[in-house]
């Protein structure tokens, strides 16, 4: 509807109807009702506020109507549909344009001549006006039905897009395939060369096509099934997230999948290149890539644009050179990477203001200038000198090759290639006084020399007899120092082996008091750019050889968002130390247990946190390749990153359990008091439940902001026995932390209580698993039963007549007050 320029003349009536329609739609109505229409300043949202339709362009030239995420920040709208990709709207009639909804049944966009572009070509008519309506729902899914039938909808039509919920595969009855077909490049939708979908002759099979679906490109092999495992695909168990399905009857075959969480938003997208991505974020986080195939794709010339390295084994598979950034950020935030990288700092063309990084095992960007120099020296020197050398290599067979201008087709290799040496200003260059840009550890020196300028080769003149004298005598002189130092260096090794050997084997040494520290972590940067976390052990602690390995096996088969990612890691003589993903907002407990940052705890991140913890422990006891026991479950090994998202670490003291196994004993118990189970504590019993009880602690210490170890309050001894008094009288609001603001959140702090005492509840029977905390956080309506007693409380007489039971009932056989451990 279209008013002139004298719409006041118009009836009153008929003005508030245009009123009002123009309010609803700009108020995000999810709905066009036969015979509306939706101009080009207007949209419809989803009732679930998750998608937004509407117009929109990526060039400002051509104009479409698609479907976007609606509550992904960004100056850039994610796409997942396109209805018009082909027929674009021009810039001199977009203005005008309209989707329109008319009585013939179809949904059609007429540009600003009313000419149709687009028409969903139905040949359904509505017998009454009140029937027909098109709704955007919260999957995503555009449906136009009446009040019995659905006439179409979007999920039949998916474009490069493949939402949960939607389908690909063949419509037996219309012969329609449900396919992927790529974008042509980024800021064009119209159909490119690539197409995804399954295999159209019946086996449960993927198929990537090219040139129209004229020429096979990658094929999946068979699904096993119940993950993305293919018979030629690597593993990528995500089974924990993702329920798949296959379906084939007489009428259809298809693939379709679901997420079990649905606060996770997660979409498969057909690139431009013909790779198809599997990529999820949580909350205000980056999407992350998780899956992608083909594979092979990876290290083309051009796949990573200018100044880009390729790492065929990483995933992503670029990222830009040592200080280079992306020149089209918002690109490769949708893992679009020709546009390549761009200094963040112009070289200055002064050899005096210039050095060199050097990085190895490089496979080197082609069409180079090559020459004969014989010395190393001379070919970094070479490059120097010229200010449009951006790059220098030398072979052992003398030849010195330089590059100018952007560089191309570099890969970085995992069995060979050559060491390559890039310009960059000095003050980017790392070195022994640049803080936290380069780490002071023997170990990073060794794994990340890449990141040490070069030392050059020092050449004395041998004409002289007397200085052939002075050489041999400094070299003797040397190396008499070394044999000294070496001896020295044994001598004290043997020792501390010993000193550690009757430590390891007396279990009342072990120290488990927590205000210890036995790690050390500092941060640096690794040759891309990326900050990095190194734990180091220290030589008084409990944990020693067995732990670090342990946690180095166990950690890099774990893949999940709430667990900390390890990136390496080195064992030297008494160093060892391993390379985290930097987390740089460090512990929980720096900000739960400090006065003045648990005010940045507001009651929803703690939701959050509380909820990522659980996810990343159900993983570990049901979803992962193994079963895991973690054992150290506790605030300082829930590490918080950039957006306060946790993640499990430490796994030093984890344990695998067999696909039967329940529990296990042993005989050396570790761990940290305050969070370890009755079992656990008294009789060296261990099993998920154990873990079970640490993360009921945890939880009623992030509700809290109270540490359960060293509580002073000497009349409940401890939290659970705080947390348990107060719940059996009715003032669970007084253990919330007084620092939250809980007034106006839809999420009830006392459901969290209640599923932390269940949690440390003394019998292992009793706890939930984490599947069923899981289910007991994400559901509003779950009605919870009543918890008993938690371990390690002692009764008291008001506390007992509050509850209503007997003392034999309520009061604990065990106290870990003064507790004693003895090896068995």
């Amino acid at each position: 509807m279209f008013l002139s320029s004298r719409t006041w003349l118009l009836p009153t009536s008929l003005m508030l109807l245009y009123i009002f329609c123009v309010v609803d739609f700009s108020a995000g109505l999810d709905r066009i009702s036969l015979g509306q229409s939706l101009n080009t300043s207007q949209t419809i949202i989803s009732q679930g506020g998750k998608f937004e339709l509407g117009f929109f362009t990526r060039n400002s030239v051509q104009f479409y109507m698609g479907i976007w995420y609606k509550n992904i920040p960004g100056q850039t709208i994610t796409i997942v549909w396109v209805a018009n990709r082909d027929m674009p709207i021009s810039v001199g009639s977009y203005s005008l344009s309209q989707l329109v909804l008319s009585e013939d049944g179809n949904l059609t966009i007429f540009d600003g001549s009313k000419r149709p572009i687009w028409s969903t070509n139905s040949t359904f008519r509505f017998t009454n006006a009140r029937e027909g309506a098109v709704v955007l729902l919260d999957t995503g899914n555009l449906v136009l039905s009446d009040e019995f039938n659905v006439v179409w909808q979007s999920f039949d039509y998916p474009t490069n897009t493949f939402l949960p919920g939607g389908k690909l595969g063949l419509d037996k009855t219309t012969n329609r395939s449900r396919v992927l077909t790529s974008w042509r490049s980024s800021d064009d939708p119209s159909s490119g060369t690539f197409s995804f979908g399954i295999d159209p002759s019946g086996s449960e099979e993927f198929f990537s096509w090219s040139g129209n679906r004229s020429e096979r490109y990658w094929e999946s092999g068979a699904w096993n099934g119940n993950t993305l495992t293919f018979s030629s695909v690597p593993e990528m168990s995500l089974n924990y997230i993702y329920n798949y399905s296959y379906v084939s009857n007489e009428k259809t075959n298809y693939f379709t999948y679901d997420l079990y969480n649905p606060s996770i938003t997660s979409r498969f997208v057909l690139g431009t290149s013909g790779q198809v991505r599997l990529l999820m974020r949580l909350g205000s986080q980056q999407w992350n890539l998780l899956w992608a195939q083909p594979r092979e794709i990876s290290c083309s010339l051009d796949s990573c644009g200018a100044n880009a390295l390729c790492n065929e084994s990483a995933l992503p598979m670029c990222s830009c050179l040592p200080r280079f950034e992306p020149r089209l950020p918002r690109e490769w935030e949708s893992f679009n990477f020709s546009g390549g990288c761009s200094r963040r700092n112009s070289l200055q063309c002064d050899k005096d203001k210039e050095g060199f990084l050097k990085i190895r095992q490089v496979g080197l960007p082609p069409n180079p200038q090559s020459s004969a120099v014989g010395v190393a020296e001379l070919c970094e020197h070479a490059c120097i000198i010229n200010c449009s050398c951006n790059a220098y290599a030398f072979v052992k067979n003398g030849d010195c090759t330089l590059w100018t201008g952007d560089l191309i087709g570099t890969n970085l290799l995992a069995t060979s290639g050559q060491d390559f040496y890039l310009k960059l200003n000095a003050f980017e260059l790392p070195g022994p006084n640049k803080g936290s840009n380069t780490l002071s550890l023997l170990f990073l020196v060794r794994m990340y020399d890449a990141q040490t300028s070069l030392t050059k080769t020092q050449f004395f003149p041998a004409d002289s007899v007397n200085k052939r004298r002075l050489y041999i005598g400094l070299a003797v002189s040397i190396s008499l120092l070394i044999c000294g130092s070496l001896s020295c260096y044994l001598w004290k090794r043997k020792l501390n082996h010993k000193e550690a050997k009757e430590t390891n084997q007396n279990l009342l040494l072990l120290n488990l008091d927590t205000s210890k520290v036995h790690t050390t972590s500092v941060g640096g940067n690794l040759l891309n750019g990326q900050s990095v976390a190194a734990k180091r052990l220290s030589k008084g602690s409990g944990q020693g050889l067995e732990e670090l390995r342990n946690e180095t096996i166990l950690i890099a088969k774990l893949q999940h968002m709430n667990l900390v990612r390890l990136l390496g890691g080195c064992i030297d003589e008494d160093e060892k130390i391993l390379i985290y993903e930097y987390m740089p907002n460090k512990s929980l407990d720096s900000f739960l247990f400090d006065s003045m940052k648990q005010k940045l705890l507001d009651w929803r991140t703690r939701v959050r946190i509380i909820e990522g913890i659980s996810q990343g422990l159900l993983y570990l006891h049901q979803y992962s390749r193994l079963r895991i026991v973690h054992r150290d479950l506790k605030a300082s090994n829930i590490l918080l990153d950039a957006e306060m998202n946790p993640k499990i670490s430490d796994f030093g003291l984890a344990r695998i359990f067999g696909g039967n196994q329940l529990e296990a004993n042993t005989n050396r118990i570790v761990g940290t008091y305050g969070y370890m189970s009755p079992e656990y504590a008294m009789e060296g019993l261990f099993s998920i439940k154990s873990d079970v009880f640490a993360f009921g602690v945890l939880l009623l210490e992030i509700v809290s902001g109270k540490k359960s170890t060293g509580f002073h309050d000497l009349d409940y001894q401890s939290l659970l026995g705080y947390a348990w008094e107060l719940w059996v009288n009715d003032r669970v609001l007084e253990l919330i932390d007084p620092t939250l603001d809980i007034s106006s959140s839809s999420c009830t702090p006392l459901k969290y209580v209640a599923v932390g005492l269940l949690c440390v509840q003394e019998v292992p029977s009793d706890r939930p698993s984490m599947s069923e905390v899981v289910a007991m956080l994400s559901n509003e309506h779950t009605t919870l039963v009543s918890p008993k007693r938690p371990a390690f409380t002692a009764g008291r007489a008001p506390l007992l007549a509050a509850s209503g039971r007997e003392q034999a009932e309520l009061c604990s056989v065990n106290r870990l007050t003064e507790s004693v451990l003895v090896a068995r």
